[in-house]
């Protein structure tokens, strides 16, 4: 059957996926050959639980050419620098994954080698001692990182804590101004055409029919076209990661802002604390198996700083992806497309990633199988590289106190990570692609964190006398600490930079 031409593209459902959509393909495509138009309603729901992100969303901000101190004064942001991991490994133990990496090669070997030699030697110096990023989050720290590549503060990244609601807003008024159509309204029917079974239109409850050529599922959970309408199948991932609902609560700032995002463990699973300019976020992921919701919110009461400024609302999940996240003309964006915990703050990063794996593979006039099947082949390898590092957290943990955490500790893992745990556990090696999303000092920081300590090293840190490792390694820490004693505090660069009209 002869395709239709592409002009009309159709997004159904907004949020955070619908409207990062819009705006992206309205700055991308040519307003004279395509028309692009969001539906939703504002009777449905968003989600909104992901309020942390990772540097990469300087990448899409700037594609759009959004000012970044105004986004974050609308969005009432905060700077983030990495992920604090509590009680993960042990009780009363935590880690932080940084957004930068930890001191200096030597010698042609990576700097962890070095770290493991002289611990070997009787050295006690924390890894995290060289990390500026940590150095300034555990400060209470923040600064923008400096162009002057002889000083630490060039050595880091950052990215923001932000309301995902009002994120979508700024982009909806910023998609609107650039031409894109919103229709308010709820989809009852989904019209395919009996031949090629691609999508020809859906119809609101208002009986307004809307046809389109291309048509974007950001409809969340439901995967209303790409699972109900197209049957795309799921790999459900639950054997690896059993977590299977969450509790967001929002509570009021009981201090100043931390400059990162805070995970910590709990008896079946953990809780986050996003602090935002005017609020924190805090949620609690659980396994529903190994605890009750009631006990799950109590819990969540108990653990939140700050006065709750709503109830503990439960929402259930499946981790795991659609086995294709395009099947014929429907592209599936964010939760519709697949769902893995906030853990490592990927949420609106896979979002992100997918709009710019369709740009990128966008079709010409007519869709084309092979655009569809690389296209699917690029977003699942991006969610398995997502999924490995979050199991990671739950495999590697010493804590065996509740039932929950020796599920986590004995269960199952993939094989690809399985083979990088013991590759870094035999040499320190990091079994690392440059293709990957999560760099080696992403792999470094959580598998030291986690406990997994290398029982040899790269023999080419033999290749210098103790004496000039010991003194090169003092001096990273020396200019680490100088350079966080310099900084100002996070709260004084939201201040100088992007207060929100929330803070005035």
């Amino acid at each position: 059957m002869q395709q239709e031409r592409i002009k009309d593209i159709i997004i159904v459902g907004g949020g955070t996926a619908g409207w990062m959509t819009a705006a992206a393909l309205a700055h991308s495509l040519d307003h004279d050959q395509y028309s692009v138009t969001l539906v939703e309603s504002d009777l449905i729901g968003i989600i909104g639980v992901g309020e942390a992100t990772i540097p990469a969303i300087h990448e899409f901000n700037q594609l759009l050419g959004i000012d970044e101190k105004e986004f974050m004064r609308k969005t009432n942001a905060s700077f983030k620098l990495g992920i604090e991991f509590v009680n993960w490994r042990r009780q009363g133990e935590s880690y932080i994954h940084p957004f930068g990496p930890f001191g200096q090669p030597m010698n042609g070997a990576g700097f962890h080698h070095f770290w493991v030699k002289m611990r070997q030697a009787g050295d006690d110096f924390s890894f995290e001692d060289y990390s500026m990023p940590i150095t300034a989050a555990r400060a209470g720290k923040f600064d923008y990182p400096l162009a002057d590549p002889r000083s630490p503060r060039s050595t880091y990244q950052y990215a923001f804590h932000f309301d995902a609601g009002l994120y979508a807003r700024y982009l909806r008024e910023w998609s609107e101004a650039r031409g894109v159509e919103r229709i308010e309204g709820k989809v009852t029917d989904i019209a395919q055409n009996g031949e090629s079974g691609f999508i020809e239109s859906i119809t609101l409850e208002s009986g307004q029919r809307i046809p389109g050529q291309l048509f974007i599922d950001c409809t969340g959970f439901r995967g209303l076209l790409i699972e109900q309408t197209l049957k795309a199948g799921f790999d459900d991932w639950s054997h690896w990661l059993p977590c299977n609902s969450a509790a967001p609560l929002p509570t009021e700032n009981s201090g100043p802002p931390i400059p990162h995002t805070r995970a910590t463990a709990l008896t079946a699973g953990w809780q986050w604390r996003i602090p935002l300019q005017h609020r924190t976020g805090n949620g609690h992921v659980y396994c529903n198996e190994f605890i009750s919701d009631d006990e799950a919110a109590q819990m969540l009461l108990d653990n939140a700083a700050g006065r709750p400024l709503a109830e503990p609302r439960l929402l259930r999940f499946t981790t795991g992806r659609r086995r294709k996240a395009w099947v014929k003309n429907c592209v599936a964006v964010g939760l519709s497309g697949g769902f893995l915990e906030p853990l490592e703050s990927t949420a609106i990063y896979l979002i992100q990633s997918a709009i710019m794996k369709l740009i990128r593979n966008f079709p010409g006039a007519y869709i084309n199988p092979v655009e569809a099947e690389e296209f699917n082949r690029q977003v699942n390898n991006k969610y398995d590289q997502v999924r490995n590092l979050i199991i990671l957290h739950y495999k590697q943990n010493e804590r065996g106190d509740t039932p929950f955490w020796e599920y986590c500790r004995n269960m199952s893992i993939p094989e690809e990570l399985q083979h990088r745990i013991e590759l870094f556990r035999h040499r320190g090696h990091v079994a690392h692609k440059p293709s990957e999303l999560f760099n080696e000092p992403s792999w470094l920081a959580v598998l030291i964190g986690q406990g997994v300590i290398p029982e040899r090293y790269d023999r080419r840190a033999d290749g210098l006398p103790e004496s000039e490792i010991r003194q090169r390694m003092a001096q990273i820490r020396n200019i680490i600490r100088q350079a966080e004693e310099a900084m100002p505090s996070h709260q004084d660069t939201i201040a100088r930079n992007c207060a929100s009209e929330a803070m005035a």
